[in-house]
């Protein structure tokens, strides 16, 4: 991995065994990287990115102004998000094994007296990954059969940089677990979007022609994704 500074902004180069060139800047706070093949040299990457440079800090000024959530304390009366809605969280001490109850506006949190907040998120952690894993092989066999593939396995983690990852060899398809608490169209923006990449590995025009033939409104729910909340976290590279 080496590095490119454009005045204030560090650029990130990957170069691979790939044949195009790609640039892309992450949430939360616009971290630019390049994949380049590797048999293009350092000042070519450079112009490329100082051709870009316009873009690269529109897409930053968008992250930077992007709401962040409040950080959680997992107390009664507490803003919480899952599949988009807002709830509120109503925590429950009672002499009972812990556990999570989705209610019409609320989100019901059974805990022992003097349960930790630590304890607390875990809790409604695990009640997220479990709930997103009771809807995504459904989104998956939908969309495996209009787009012609057929993945492996799929997975549920805490990612900093991406909504979704697909390993292509392997077949499989990992979730960011906060996409538990987004719009159920988001997420089948993304599970679409990795299922795509079966077909194509890059984010080449091929790979753009598949996501305008399967899901024509694509870049609607990745607008729609990209303005959503991000947590609240101390996001670390």
């Amino acid at each position: 991995m080496q590095n490119i500074q454009l005045g204030n902004i560090k650029i990130e180069v990957e170069q691979k065994d790939i044949k195009n060139i790609h640039l892309s800047v992450y949430p939360p706070n616009g971290v630019v990287r390049i994949a380049a093949p590797n048999r293009m040299d350092l000042d070519t990457i450079r112009v490329f990115a100082l051709n870009k440079l316009k873009w690269i800090k529109n897409q930053q000024e968008i992250f930077k102004n992007q709401a962040r959530e409040t950080p959680r304390e997992y107390l009664t009366k507490e803003s919480h998000y899952f599949l988009g809605k807002r709830y509120l969280l109503e925590v429950i001490e009672q002499n009972s094994p812990p556990q999570v109850v989705l209610k019409h506006n609320t989100i019901e949190l059974h805990i022992r007296p003097g349960t930790s907040e630590e304890k607390r998120e875990e809790l409604m952690t695990e009640w997220y990954r479990v709930e997103l894993k009771k809807i995504t092989p459904k989104l998956i066999a939908k969309w495996e059969k209009v787009i012609g593939v057929q993945s492996n396995e799929f997975g549920i983690k805490k990612m900093k940089t991406k909504w979704g990852t697909c390993n292509v060899a392997a077949k499989r398809i990992w979730l960011n677990l906060e996409l538990a608490k987004k719009p159920l169209e988001c997420i089948e923006f993304i599970v679409v979007h990795e299922l795509v990449h079966l077909l194509e590995r890059t984010h080449n025009e091929v790979f753009v022609g598949y996501m305008n033939q399967f899901m024509p409104k694509w870049r609607f729910y990745r607008e729609e994704l990209n303005k959503l909340p991000f947590r609240h976290i101390d996001w670390k590279y």
